[in-house]
């Protein structure tokens, strides 16, 4: 089985090289095979390991010793459990799909070879990241699809604004690699170790350990260690303050938006924190933060999904409210719902993202939806599987995101630590704009009047088959996956997988209350998360079916309001202006201040000047004239005897 363990993750790796390297050689049909064949066997390799896993057999050990320094051992290693296996089940397979589904969407492009080595290789690094059983490989995992996310954003790397949104999510994430760096070094300096065991192990020792961060300001060494940990989570996970970067990735090719957003590096954050929670479980504090940002994330992002006209960046903005949701779980220690969520969000976001690709073929690469309308009749298998998508977003039983979501809001309703009542209030407001901005997308690309040019119209049919069939295989799991709610969230599935102590409860008795999968939803159905979703999209038949003449009033009538949402709260203007401008600025003080005055105007030129200067000074004294030199003589003389004589 450890042979196993290594073809999961190298597979990938092998195509990636063979389709990067080679990919002239052995040509376009080849790179797609090879790459494909490689994340397919991963991807059986990880079906066969999570049986195996679910039958009990766990594994924790040390492939490969890099370093040794004195009792410090840096080295790769696997931790295959059962929040691992999940994991490599999820990333394997929606890389799988968006690999199939890539021959259709890429065809054309020159860089046919390149992509599939890049996406490939992005499922290496996910995969190295998930199985990790030390901070040091998770770090490499952590970097590894930070670096290949830059390379897939900016793909098309001819367009400024590619290179732009590349470059914006790299910069942003170095801000939060920085704080999981820091974590990172405050675990080995303290711990003495970077393998998670043994950390979990000795954090209950330390739970009481301080450390002063500023003189006279002593802080929790595990309530800093947790959140310098968040603050990497934060940026892969883009939750607020630092959410910025992942609208902009929507200028990548559609099928990285659905790897990058889906299953894979957008939840890494989400894993880290649920992979921590033996450590987190002794911070309140921490848990609080994580809590309230998540709450933040959810509601205020599905806002900005309202005003979106891009197809895509209404999916991407879903995401980051989705992510929010996955956060609150996990402040509310309610790892296993945040896990869950993680899995069904996968499927089932990995669906519209892909399905919004189908509609970008058929529209010759058309995005705005207000040039959309009517695509259903000529989209029917794209339409259907968009629709099982956008009920399992909005939380409709017996689609997946149902169950999820709604362990996440009652277990927010149950949380005892500080900031859980807002949490509340924002996931569940969130549950009516989900459903509005979801069925909104829907029904104006599907629905009402086609508003496309007439040559657009007279092309569209239904996408190929590599286009439709990962979209048929994505709608299944998102209506099903939900159904193992009982197992997943209230059962003991993750085991000792994850961590949560008696005071943090919400599970627990989520799980006391649980009476079978019917009678969950038959709850459901008249609590308010549902009437939520039902009023959400009611109201989006309502204004873009019934009255498409309303939206702009509404728009008006909110004025300002509206206006500071449309623009993302300003987020991007401020950073522009504070960072990059503020970075210009500094900049151009050290290039004209630093190089030119002081360097090249006082130091270099200033040193020429002062010995230019000395120089014709001088000469005026070594002219070779002889009554010249007897009166410098004299003048000489005449200030040394002054001098002699004027001393005390």
């Amino acid at each position: 089985m450890k042979t196993l363990y290594l073809v999961v993750p190298l597979a990938p790796l092998a195509g990636a090289i063979v389709a990067g390297l080679w990919g002239r050689a052995i040509g376009r049909a080849n790179a797609h095979r090879v790459t494909i064949l490689s994340v397919l066997a991963s991807f059986v390799g990880s079906c066969v390991i999570f049986a195996d896993v679910l039958a009990g057999n766990t594994w924790n050990g040390s492939v490969y010793t890099w370093v040794t320094s004195g009792e410090t051992r840096l080295e790769i290693g696997f931790l295959i459990d059962r929040l691992s296996a999940l994991m490599m089940i999820v990333v394997s397979f929606v890389s799988l799909m968006v690999h199939v589904y890539t021959i259709g969407y890429m065809a054309e492009d020159p860089g046919y070879q390149r992509f599939f080595s890049y996406i490939s290789l992005f499922t290496f690094s996910m995969l190295m990241l998930v199985m990790a059983n030390n901070f040091l490989q998770l770090f490499f995992g952590w970097e590894a699809v930070g670096l290949v996310s830059y390379l897939l954003i900016g793909f098309w790397y001819t367009r400024p604004t590619a290179i732009y949104a590349n470059l914006k999510a790299f910069l942003v994430n170095r801000v939060g690699d920085f704080g999981f760096l820091l974590g990172i070094a405050l675990v080995l300096a303290f711990f003495g170790t970077l393998d998670y065991n043994q950390v979990f192990a000795q954090a209950p020792a330390l739970a009481a350990r301080t450390i002063e961060v500023f003189p006279g300001a002593p802080w929790l060494l595990i309530t800093l260690i947790c959140l310098c940990l968040f603050v990497g989570a934060m940026g892969k996970s883009a939750q607020f303050p630092l959410h910025v970067w992942l609208p902009d990735s929507m200028e990548g090719p559609t099928p990285i938006s659905a790897l990058i957003h889906a299953a894979t590096m957008v939840t890494a954050g989400i894993f880290l924190v649920a992979r921590m929670s033996p450590l987190y479980e002794l911070s309140g504090t921490a848990l609080s933060v994580v809590l309230v940002i998540g709450a933040i994330t959810a509601l205020s992002m599905g806002l900005v999904a309202l005003t979106q006209f891009d197809i895509k960046r209404v999916v991407a903005y879903s995401t980051l409210s989705q992510l929010g949701y996955m956060t609150v779980a996990l402040g509310a220690s309610a790892y296993s719902a945040a896990m869950f969520h993680l899995a069904t969000h996968a499927f089932f976001k990995a669906l519209l993202f892909l399905g919004a690709g189908s509609v970008i073929i058929a529209m010759h690469h058309e995005q705005d939806m207000r040039r959309m309308g009517g695509l259903r009749k000529y989209m029917p298998l794209t339409y259907w599987t968009v629709l099982i998508g956008a009920f399992a977003s909005a939380g409709i039983p017996p689609f997946a995101g149902f169950f999820s979501k709604d362990a996440i809001i009652e277990a927010a309703h149950l949380a005892t630590v500080p900031g859980a009542g807002f949490a509340y209030f924002c996931v569940l407001a969130c549950v009516f704009v989900t459903a509005t901005y979801t069925f909104r997308l829907l029904f104006m690309a599907f629905h009402g009047a086609p508003r496309m040019d007439a040559h657009t119209r007279e092309h569209l049919h239904e996408t190929s088959w590599v286009v439709t069939l990962p979209l048929v295989l994505l709608a299944i799991p998102s209506i099903f996956s939900g159904w193992y709610v009982g197992t997943a969230v209230f059962g003991d599935y993750f085991g000792g997988s994850i961590a949560v102590r008696p005071e943090h409860g919400a599970v627990a008795q989520m799980a006391a209350e649980y009476h079978g999968l019917w009678a969950y939803v038959a709850h459901g159905v008249t609590a308010a998360p549902f009437l939520l979703a039902l009023a959400g999209i009611a109201t989006a038949w309502y204004l873009y079916i019934a009255r498409p003449d309303l939206p702009k009033v509404v728009a008006r009538k909110f004025g300002l309001l509206y206006a500071i949402v449309e623009r993302k709260y300003g987020f991007d203007e401020l950073y522009s202006w504070l960072f990059a401008d503020g970075a210009r600025a500094i900049g151009n003080g050290l290039w004209k201040g630093g190089d030119q005055r002081l360097i090249d105007g006082v130091i270099v030129n200033g040193s020429a000047r002062l010995v230019g200067w000395t120089s014709s000074v001088v000469r005026l004294f070594q002219s070779g004239l002889i009554y010249q030199y007897a009166f410098t003589m004299i003048i000489g003389v005449f200030v040394l005897l002054t001098l002699w004589f004027a001393r005390p």
